[in-house]
């Protein structure tokens, strides 16, 4: 007999019945290649990303928001206690407003000739149509809030989008319609959301546009860097589990993952990464970009606990397909958790690390560095990397 029987279990699949519910399609059915990973990518969110309270980290690239999945997927996780922040591209957060401010947008086609989408004033995103009046009402919208007195003064991407998200709550609540908005559930939940390149979005292109106007609204990358670190190190400081849930790739990801290297790395606090690692992509790793980098890679800079490794989960798979099957899976298999409202204690986690900085008294390992600047001295005008292959 095969000792593969001792290790690993037997592939037979059961039938696909008729009204098959989602969560047995699931378990019974996705047994190989991405829909393995798919299957494994939801019990590892359900049965310990989400297990004991843990804190669970959402990062959003891609047009997501545009095909409607803030309502239908990312809002629900929120509302179940699911997600405890979140890290996203600023176009997903515009396109986001829309929703908010009860405009339309619709299922097209990606085969539409462009030169007469441009001449009728018609924006298209792949198969997502809108018109080009959507665009200028929700920048007018931006403008008209970033204008009032809370927004003139330098503010972090979560308190922008916490401040942004009580003014579209507040829209919504005008038009009669509620929970289309990600800026407004998180508003209402308390679930911090940061952006990783506040200037490469829409929004970010209004606030620009208002700084000529004399606008004294500025961002403040600096304590995005260590707020977001303080969340992971909350979390780890209540011995939770940190984990990151990751669509797509890009900035945002690296902007959730580098948490553990500013902890470690930069502010000398021992820790051992995240706990569990979630990734839905179609990016390859051998490109060497960062959006396939696989959470082996990421065990190298001390962004993954490495004892964890084994669970970590990377699913091949086009995030407006995995993200609904994994989203009606956990809502089927997990009751809903108290939400965190993470951002109620914004203050609080910041200066916890910040005591914490200090306190270890380990700033000063960072002083070797300095040795770098006599080697250039040394060999001054040539490479240092050539000077070091010197005998």
């Amino acid at each position: 007999m095969s000792s593969l029987n001792k290790k690993f279990p037997r592939l037979l699949p059961e039938s696909i019945k008729k009204n098959m519910r989602l969560t047995d399609l699931i378990d019974g059915t996705f047994k190989a290649y991405n829909a393995g990973r798919l299957a494994e990518a939801c019990r590892l969110f359900t049965e310990k990303m989400l297990a004991k309270n843990g804190t669970v980290g959402m990062s959003l690239t891609g047009a997501l928001t545009p095909a409607g999945l803030g309502k239908a997927a990312i809002i629900p996780l929120m509302k179940a206690g699911f997600v405890d922040w979140i890290i996203s591209t600023g176009a997903n957060l515009y396109h986001d407003l829309h929703f908010g401010l009860g405009m339309s947008l619709y299922a097209g086609s990606p085969f539409l000739d462009d030169v007469d989408l441009r001449r009728d004033g018609i924006i298209r995103i792949y198969d997502v149509l809108f018109d080009y009046d959507v665009l200028l009402d929700t920048d007018a919208f931006v403008r008209q809030v970033i204008q009032q007195p809370e927004f003139q003064k330098t503010m972090s991407t979560d308190e922008f989008h916490h401040r942004l998200g009580r003014f579209v709550f507040e829209r919504e609540r005008k038009l009669g319609i509620k929970e289309t908005s990600v800026l407004s559930a998180a508003y209402q939940l308390g679930v911090p959301i940061f952006t990783s390149s506040p200037g490469d979005s829409s929004i970010g292109m209004n606030v620009a546009a208002m700084a000529l106007r004399d606008s004294k609204l500025l961002i403040d990358v600096n304590r995005d860097v260590n707020q977001t670190a303080a969340i992971v190190y909350d979390a780890k400081a209540q011995k939770l589990t940190s984990s990151v849930f990751i669509l797509g790739g890009g900035s945002p990801k690296n902007f959730m993952l580098q948490t553990e290297p500013q902890i470690q790395e930069v502010m000398g606090i021992e820790e051992r990464g995240h706990d569990y690692f979630l990734q839905c992509t179609d990016a390859r790793p051998d490109t060497g970009g960062l959006s396939g980098a696989t959470p082996a890679e990421a065990v190298s800079w001390g962004k993954i606990d490495p004892d964890t490794l084994p669970d970590c989960v990377v699913c091949y798979a086009d995030s407006t397909i995995a993200l609904p099957l994994i989203t009606a899976y956990a809502l089927s298999k997990v009751k809903p958790r108290k939400p965190k409202r993470l951002y109620d204690r914004r203050d609080a986690m910041l200066e916890a690390i910040r005591a914490q900085y200090f306190k270890h008294g380990k700033v000063e390992k960072i002083q070797h560095r300095t040795d770098l600047d006599k080697v250039a001295k040394k060999y001054s005008g040539r490479s240092v990397l050539f000077a070091r292959g010197k005998k």
